[in-house]
């Protein structure tokens, strides 16, 4: 069975195609190694999936429709997880093209591949962004999302919609996750962890937004990678109870289905930087700032429909996660 795991030079698709690998599955990587954060991070990922023999990587942007054809022509393709995308809410703010290219045109690519080789299963990549101006309290899939704050929660709403219309036209299978702020070893530099571990760390101070009032659904990757890959393997199906007079946002009655994957433990974001000291052994010096344009104060995951779907509940303590990351980063970075 081989299994394509785009974007995966990336913090999650890297830690995806590594369990596939080790459960003796066959992996097409592709990545288009773009300079949005560190590429030498990406290619020490690399280095550590090309000692599988059953590992082959391919260097392409999953926006240039030609190759993605062709790709999907010649390859023995079963399984499709999607990841590879223009990330980070704050840098759409300021480069919107990349997020229409990447997260629209390139997942255009994706659907239209998995439509033309019949693929038994189409797992992509949503977001908690999606939420918005939601305030509801925990996010559901069966709540409305029709107020982005961000051009990079829009792509992924843009998603979600465009996989279903697919899911319905053509049967494709397809199931959305929804990512509450992953962390762990082999993390993105831009996210929060990495800049405040790399700050402390070199004697600087730390950008605490929106005044420390904020709360995010820090969901360690180990957690991640189980949920992925058991939705992976049980393809999403048509719900016989959807009703059309009452439409359930997260289900269909095409084979389409969207879930939640958080820890279900909104943790405010002083505390994370009080594990954070004591995991470093040094004290952070705090420059407290407003709530940046696109950002929300506070998420909070629902995971009730991941937990009934395929009976697994992220468990990891944000105690031992934190460590985990610092250990290492240390060793990584030599520090």
């Amino acid at each position: 069975m081989t299994v394509l795991v785009t974007g995966a030079a990336g913090f999650i698709g890297y830690h995806i195609a590594r369990r596939l690998l080790e459960r003796g599955d066959h992996v097409l990587g592709l990545d288009n190694l773009n300079d949005y954060y560190d590429v030498h991070l990406k290619e020490a990922r690399l280095a550590q999936l090309a000692p599988f023999p059953q590992f082959r990587f391919v260097k392409v942007d999953v926006a240039d429709g030609r190759t993605m054809t062709n790709l999907f022509a010649e390859q023995s393709i079963c399984r499709v997880v999607h990841l590879a995308a223009q990330a980070g809410v704050r840098y759409s703010l300021i480069n919107p093209h990349a997020y229409v290219n990447s997260n629209i045109v390139g997942f255009l690519n994706v659907l239209e591949g998995c439509r033309q080789v019949k693929i038994a299963h189409l797992v992509f990549a949503s977001s908690s962004s999606v939420y918005g101006g939601n305030t509801h309290m925990p996010f559901s899939v069966h709540d409305n999302v029709d107020h982005p704050l961000s051009v990079y929660a829009a792509t992924k709403k843009a998603n979600e919609l465009m996989a279903h219309a697919y899911s319905h036209l053509y049967g494709v299978p397809c199931t959305g996750l929804r990512f509450f702020t992953v962390y762990g070893p082999w993390g993105r530099p831009d996210m929060a962890l990495f800049l405040f571990t790399k700050a402390i760390l070199e004697g600087r101070p730390i950008e605490v937004f929106n005044h420390g009032k904020m709360q995010r659904d820090f969901t360690y990757i180990d957690d991640i990678v189980e949920g992925v890959v058991r939705v992976l393997d049980k393809p999403a199906r048509s719900n016989s109870a959807w009703s059309s007079e009452k439409p359930d946002p997260g289900a269909s009655s095409a084979p389409y289905h969207l879930y939640n994957i958080g820890s279900h433990k909104p943790v405010e974001l002083l505390h994370l930087i009080e594990l954070l000291e004591q995991a470093l052994g040094e004290k952070a010096e705090k420059r407290f700032l407003p709530l940046q344009p696109g950002d929300v104060p506070a998420t909070y995951a629902d995971i009730d429909g991941l937990i009934e779907a395929v009976g697994f509940k992220p468990d990891t303590p944000i105690e031992v996660g934190v460590q985990r990351f610092v250990d290492w980063y240390r060793k990584y970075y030599e520090v």
